[in-house]
């Protein structure tokens, strides 16, 4: 399915279920798309995650019931998906800047109307990628669980946290102190950032890893295949965090709306890193972003 259609689709399908139950998993296998994909790709191209969208919207629609009908509050803050009308009186004061009651008296109140997406390709600003054909690989690394909605804030953390415990150790050239620096040292952990869109609940479990290349897994750490197939590499030069998050955006914004050959498949990406050359805030610091695709059928 075209990456556009995909999002429109997903806006279309929340719309018409703004009072039932329904979740980022239920909106992504509407679409036939990974649940981690949409959310990113949802996020970059609207600036809302799908949760705090449906809540916006939700709110909004809770507003304009009250200032229209004579329901009670508890009937329509159970009909938005709250259990208590203090959960809905909280979130709707928090959204709106005043109460239910205030705006059933007539208290003006925040506008949130459903997205419309209008996209405008740019010329002769083209991006750096490849289409790589890829055989069967493995990873080793130490994983974590991540909310979708959280992840940008929290992975750094897990990253700092990594480095405090496992590599420091190493990178100040002391030989491995147990059987986690070594795997750190034999396997070139940290040269993969992975998230893994495999476990529902809008959440995904990430990996900071290295191409697995044999020997002990100590306990806890995680061995993962990718399977064969094709990726679109692109290829990032400049300090992080921001040179990658820019790529990532217009991957989104720009290369999957227009592109007429490849299309999202599979459930996972890769961030590479050089752990080689340079330092990550280095001006030409070279990184990449991996994203499994297939060729669009017809």
């Amino acid at each position: 399915m075209d990456w556009l259609t995909c999002i429109r689709k997903a806006i279309n399908y929340m719309e018409e279920h703004l009072r039932d139950d329904i979740s980022g998993q239920d909106v992504a296998e509407q679409v036939y798309l990974s649940p981690f994909f949409l959310q990113r790709g949802f996020s970059l191209m609207t600036g809302y995650g799908i949760g705090e969208y449906l809540r916006n919207r939700r709110l909004y629609q809770a507003a304009v019931d009250l200032q229209n009908t004579d329901e009670k509050i508890a009937e329509i803050a159970g009909r938005y998906g709250y259990e208590t009308p203090e959960s809905f009186s909280r979130a709707f004061t928090r959204f709106h800047g005043c109460s239910p009651s205030q705006v059933r008296e007539g208290a003006p109140f925040r506008s949130f109307l459903p997205l419309t997406l209008n996209i405008t390709l740019y010329g002769g600003n083209r991006m750096d990628y490849r289409i790589t054909p890829m055989f069967p690989f493995r990873v080793i690394g130490f994983e974590r669980v991540f909310d979708n909605e959280t992840a940008y804030e929290e992975i750094p953390k897990f990253w700092d946290e990594i480095c405090e415990k496992y590599a420091n150790n190493v990178y100040a050239g002391n030989q491995p102190a147990n059987a986690y620096e070594k795997a750190l040292v034999d396997n070139c952990i940290g040269e993969y950032g992975i998230c893994i869109d495999d476990i529902g609940e809008e959440r995904f479990r990430y990996l900071i890893a290295g191409r697995y290349a044999g020997g002990e897994v100590p306990e806890g750490m995680t061995l993962y295949e990718f399977p064969r197939g094709e990726w679109a590499v692109f290829d990032c030069s400049g300090p992080l965090p921001g040179a990658l998050q820019s790529v990532n955006t217009r991957i989104f914004r720009e290369w999957l709306p227009g592109n007429p050959d490849y299309e999202l498949c599979g459930n996972a990406n890769v961030e590479w890193y050089d752990t080689v050359h340079g330092e990550k805030t280095d001006p030409d610091y070279h990184s990449a972003i991996w994203i499994p695709v297939r060729k669009k059928e017809g």
